[in-house]
């Protein structure tokens, strides 16, 4: 899932039919050049780098003739499911890389496990690079990532002498000492369970884990009810609602109002702060979530996107250089210069050094991690019992019966046959 993380991906039926123009002939191209058709989302890259990288793949590979669509996020699972069904698809797509497996589980897509070294797969961020393979196989190719970091008030650090914790005990710490005289430590909303899954994922924990051909809940055990204790404690500090997540009030909203000394968001949300509060401009700083360890950062929920190639593509070779060139050190740097986003490779990361934000989540994106790899992981997301599981918590239910019926829902989901 890209940096969007909650985007919902809203359903919009699409018929085959309107997939007709996917791709075209082979050889229908100019000069008898066989066609390459990409999907790529909207805000993915700007126009610029959409023609930069066209001309400069045709100068290298003067037998293609390459499009690149821009795509709508609604109602995009429809059409990707869709395209992949169809004998004509696009030769190249670039998915949510937490939609991979739902993707995979229709055999439709290639499986380009034999290209993996080559692709310096060794480099990959593991919360792309985990959720492209499925059942030992890789069929997303890790592209570009986003990850929640820390965004915090400098003056009200500074003003107390605190400078940015490296682990989760200063961290509770520094927040404890910020959260007086009318400001709140951390605005933290009781139902961001993306945040509780970086916490259960440092404890060594999951939500959920696969048991032979079954999937099960995993937040009814020792780690998962640490990370959430962790939770707890942390969301204590601010005045965040126990029953609502970021986006009910705003969180972004509630930062600029200026009480509030620290937010766990993308780097971008610090753009919506200042541009609703002028005054906080040049206020603002990043840092990665804090870990247990102070040389290891917090485990945390990587979005972004992987490249999938259709099995009913017809150009095969053309599609895996498309794909070895966007996820090569050109286009990554290329990439991750113009948009921010952090690079595919752990070794591309000061590609966006002398960006704060994006610089910050570069660091925690080596410990990324994404949610469980089951095709039906979005009907737990539809459902969210981990929300609910969350709120009984900061509200004095029992964790443990409050995890197990989480778990119950979960372990149905994830077994329901499609």
């Amino acid at each position: 899932m890209p940096h969007r993380f909650a985007a919902g991906l809203l359903t919009l039926a699409l018929t085959l039919p309107a997939l007709a123009a996917c791709g075209s002939d082979d050889a229908a191209g100019d000069g008898g050049r066989r066609q390459l058709t990409v999907w790529l989302m909207k805000d993915t890259a700007t126009d610029g780098f959409v023609k930069d990288f066209e001309a400069s793949f045709e100068k290298d590979h003067p037998e293609y003739d390459l499009t690149v669509q821009i795509q709508e996020w609604d109602g995009i699972t429809e059409k990707v499911t869709g395209a992949l069904a169809s004998t004509d698809p696009p030769d190249v797509i670039e998915v949510g890389n937490t939609q991979v497996a739902q993707y995979a589980a229709s055999g439709g897509v290639t499986d380009l496990s034999g290209k993996v070294d080559e692709l310096r797969g060794k480099d990959w961020l593991p919360g792309l690079a985990d959720p492209g393979a499925v059942d030992g196989h890789q069929f997303g190719i890790p592209f570009y990532a986003a990850n929640r970091v820390v965004i915090y008030r400098t003056d009200l650090f500074q003003a107390k002498g605190i400078t940015p914790p490296t682990t989760r005990e200063e961290w509770l710490a520094a927040t404890a000492r910020l959260n007086q005289g009318g400001v709140q430590g951390i605005y933290l909303p009781g139902q961001n369970w993306y945040v509780l899954a970086g916490f259960v994922w440092d404890e060594g924990g999951d939500l959920a884990v696969r048991d032979g051909d079954r999937w099960k809940g995993a937040l009814d055990t020792p780690k998962a009810l640490a990370g959430a204790d962790f939770y707890r404690q942390l969301q204590a500090l601010g005045n965040g609602p126990k029953d609502s997540d970021e986006a009910k009030p705003q969180q972004t909203d509630v930062f600029a109002r200026g009480d509030v000394a620290q937010l766990i968001a993308v780097p971008g949300a610090a753009k919506l702060v200042t541009t609703a509060n002028p005054d906080l401009d040049g206020k603002l700083g990043f840092f990665p979530i804090p870990g247990k360890r102070a040389n290891e950062p917090g485990a945390v929920f990587t979005g972004g996107s992987d490249l999938i190639v259709p099995v009913a593509s017809t150009r095969q070779d053309g599609a895996y250089a498309v794909v070895e060139a966007l996820a090569g050190e050109k286009w990554q740097t290329e990439l991750a210069k113009t948009m921010n986003y952090v690079p595919n490779r752990t070794s591309l990361a000061d590609a966006v050094e002398d960006d704060p934000g994006a610089a910050a989540m570069a660091v925690g994106a080596a410990n990324g991690h994404a949610t469980p790899n089951s095709p039906n992981w979005t009907a737990v997301e539809a459902r969210n019992p981990i929300k609910e599981f969350l709120t009984k918590v900061l509200t004095g239910g029992d964790p443990k019966t409050a995890a197990a019926d989480a778990d119950a829902v979960i372990t149905a989901a994830l077994n329901t046959a499609n």
